[in-house]
């Protein structure tokens, strides 16, 4: 196992890679007992860090022998010790507010490449996206005014040639940048700007290159001088500006003087007032490398939890004594908050207080604190926060969303008078196919919209970034979109959205969960974002919700002893249906299919509701749609996945206490790439949900077997016979709207009844 960056230990990420060295050690040595070897450890582990001021404790951590004279492994430089020597120039700057201050370093950055690298390639790390437009363009103002040469910076002469590379490329502050010598580079470029600038700054064509400190851990680029504009960031989750972790700031740092680029490097960091001395005593010095794994305790522990390695009190204490943690408490007890000489009853205190807040959250069961030797069992929001990788806080955060949005959904679907479950009960016994409509289209959304805004309020996106000033764009974009910033504009007894939905609330404007849930809309309707920046946060977002969706799902799966479950499933269905087609809930089932309203008309006389119903019929197509219009139509029908399911399907019991529901799912045809279709089993009356299964259909005609299980008794409470009893399986489409189909199941005299009438019988 060979781990570069180490020292990362020490930053928030670290207890990642804290818990993962911990669990290879611990699993090696127990396999070494299994198999009774006494040999050395059969794991080799390999860390590779900057200089350390306490390298004995990360040594002894991953294994090395650090008791005998020669301390075989370990080697520790001194930072000065590196092939390319470095210049470190720490220069600060007053300023109480930190935008001035920013403003106030330019000038210095254009003084420190006319002295140290006036013809060199240069770096300048900035805090933001928006600081490196700032600072690309007072840095060509002051070449203009000092050098009579705006472009002074430009490694080229061909002034065409870097006119026309500007031409292509999408962001308007780079394509004006670039143009002078300057590049850009942040997160929020696409990929094809990221790599127009590298190419450019590599082959000498510009000299400067702006960027975020993201460049320091990612693309290998030569500099002679590396300018450090600013030790702090903006906090999303704290809301305030803090200072990047030294370990940044030499990440940076070491960008100056490549070895197979350069033979000499300059660095100059621009710190604010009374952070100089600080700055230089650790850059110049070995710094110690805490742990951060009590930031994550709960993280950690439920996870070996779920996973079977803690059981008690003293296997969480036990599991402990594997960490950097445990061994940085005993030299650092107070930096950890250790009130006690013994460590070993601190890492006991450690545990328990990390399973208490466990058990608050429902991701362990209620235990003994003061019975040590009480067990540790793990729950279904315990399992769901492990497999997941959610914040331990985040699904019982779900579980709670969940439980409103059944009451509301159930209120709303008991207020509707046009439900489409209620022909149900006249078809008692028989095997029926028909097209799936939860609700009329407004209950529907107003569904969807509470789903999306329990995921956007969990813990999972607090550090979304908020950046200053972003509460007014905020507001801005939130009257643009349908909701607005919460859910509020669904409040009214006729299941309707109000005119008047929300007051502007800067401070609700300026929350993370605010936030995620307007760029969620605005990814699903389309809307422009207000800045670039926006969309980079919408990737992030969008990239999340299908992790936090599946998430959800294992919990509701896990908590089907609840009525109405049944028609929240379908809404994590449809709400994942609309991520996948990017788009809203429409009232008009065939916006996707057909555009004359005359067209509409004559299918809603033919009883069509929608895209299901059309391909049932499509016999008859002619006779309501002729021209072009017919044309597309049956090219948009015959690309449908055809399904067949044998009319004989039924459910029956197998024991006392459940019951099963076999078929066979036949497909002719799928999309390219296949399609997946969610099969949800339920009570119609009730609402249970009693088993859900998705099914990948692929692009070549296929079969499937299906065998669905389920707890009889909660799907028939009653002891009555099987006769008349149905169970209802819808089947929603993730990747087509308005195709969506239920099949009404019968439940027959069943096996498991026979038998035992012919054993009491005999």
């Amino acid at each position: 196992l060979i781990i570069d960056e180490i020292h990362l230990l020490g930053e928030e990420r670290g207890a990642v890679l804290e818990a993962i060295v911990s669990r290879t050690r611990f699993i090696s040595q127990y396999m070494q007992q299994q198999q009774q070897q006494a040999e050395a450890d059969p794991t080799r582990i390999v860390g590779l860090s900057t200089a350390l001021a306490n390298p004995e404790d990360l040594a002894d951590w991953i294994g090395i022998d650090i008791k005998s004279f020669a301390k075989r492994g370990l080697y520790n430089f001194r930072p000065s010790l590196r092939p390319v020597a470095c210049t470190i120039h720490v220069q600060e700057y007053a300023g109480r507010h930190y935008c001035p201050r920013m403003a106030a370093m330019n000038k210095p950055c254009f003084a420190a490449i006319k002295e140290h690298a006036p013809e060199k390639p240069v770096i300048i790390f900035v805090a933001s996206r928006r600081q490196t437009r700032l600072t690309a363009f007072d840095l060509i103002s002051f070449a203009a005014h000092d050098d009579e040469d705006e472009r002074a910076f430009l490694g080229t002469s061909n002034t065409e040639y870097m006119e026309s590379v500007a031409e292509t490329l999408s962001d308007e502050a780079l394509a004006h940048t670039i143009t002078f010598g300057i590049g850009l580079h942040h997160a929020g470029l696409s990929s094809h700007d990221r790599e127009t600038v590298e190419r450019l700054f590599l082959n000498g064509d510009i000299q400067v290159l702006v960027a975020t400190a993201t460049l320091a851990w990612g693309v290998n680029l030569p500099a002679r001088l590396v300018i450090v504009k600013g030790t702090e960031y903006f906090d999303a989750k704290s809301s305030r500006y803090v200072d990047y972790p030294v370990t940044d700031i030499l990440q940076m740092i070491g960008r100056a003087g490549r070895p197979q680029f350069d033979t000499e490097a300059v660095a100059v960091v621009l710190v604010a007032e009374g952070k100089k001395v600080f700055y230089k005593k650790f850059l110049y010095e070995p710094f110690p490398v805490e742990s951060c794994l009590h930031e994550r305790m709960c993280e950690n522990m439920n996870a070996e939890i779920a996973i079977g390695t803690v059981k008690s009190v003293p296997d969480a204490a036990g599991y402990l004594t594997w960490t950097y943690f445990a061994r940085r408490v005993k030299v650092n007890p107070s930096f950890y908050g250790a009130t006690t000489d013994n460590t070993d009853d601190f890492l006991v205190q450690t545990a328990v207080e990390a399973l208490v807040r466990l058990a608050e959250r429902e991701c362990i069961e209620p235990f003994d604190k003061q019975d040590l030797s009480s067990d540790i069992v793990p729950t279904t929001l315990g399992k769901a926060a492990c497999t997941y990788y959610l914040q331990y806080r985040t699904p019982h955060q779900m579980l709670l969303g969940l439980r409103r949005l059944r009451k509301d959904l159930t209120e709303r679907l008991s207020n509707t008078k046009d439900n489409n479950n209620n022909d149900n009960n006249n078809n008692h016994g028989t095997f029926r196919m028909s097209s799936f409509v939860l609700a009329p289209p407004q209950v529907e959304e107003a569904a969807v919209a509470l789903l999306f805004h329990v995921l956007s309020g969990t813990h999972e996106f607090d550090e979304l970034p908020v950046r200053h000033n972003e509460e007014y764009l905020n507001d801005e974009l939130s009257a643009k979109l349908p909701w607005g910033p919460d859910t509020s504009c669904f409040d009214s007894s006729d299941s309707t959205k109000t005119t008047d939905r929300y007051h502007s609330d800067l401070d609700l404007m300026s929350q993370p969960s605010t936030k995620c849930f307007l760029l969620l809309q605005a990814y699903l309707t389309h809307t422009p974002l207000p800045i670039s920046d926006y969309v980079n946060d919408t990737k992030s977002v969008v990239d999340q919700v299908p992790r936090l969706m599946a998430a959800m799902q294992y919990i509701l799966g896990e908590d089907s002893t609840t009525a109405g479950n049944f028609d929240v499933a379908c809404i994590q269905t449809r709400a994942r249906q609309l991520l996948e087609k990017r788009t809203m809930i429409q009232n008009d089932p065939f916006a996707h299919v057909i555009t004359s309203n005359d067209i509409k008309k004559k299918l809603k006389n033919a009883n069509i509701r929608n895209v299901f119903d059309l391909s049932l019929r499509q016999g008859d197509v002619k006779n309501w749609i002729k021209g072009k219009a017919l044309t597309q139509t049956m090219n948009y029908l015959k690309k449908l996945p055809k399904i067949s399911i044998d009319e004989s399907t039924h459910a029956t019991r197998i024991n006392p206490q459940q019951g099963c529901l076999k078929f066979d799912l036949t497909w002719k045809q799928g999309p390219k790439g296949g399609c997946s279709l969610d099969l949800i089993l339920g009570t119609p009356r009730l609402g249970f949900l009693l088993h859900r299964t998705p099914v990948f259909l692929s692009q070549t005609e296929g079969e499937k077997a299906i065998e669905m299980t389920f707890d009889w008794k909660m799907a028939f409470p009653s002891t009555s016979s099987s006769s008349n009893k149905m169970l209802e399986l819808r089947c929603i489409w993730e990747s087509y709207i308005g195709y969506d189909f239920q099949l009404q199941i019968p439940v027959m005299e069943d096996y498991y009844d026979s038998v035992e009438l012919k054993k009491s019988q005999a």
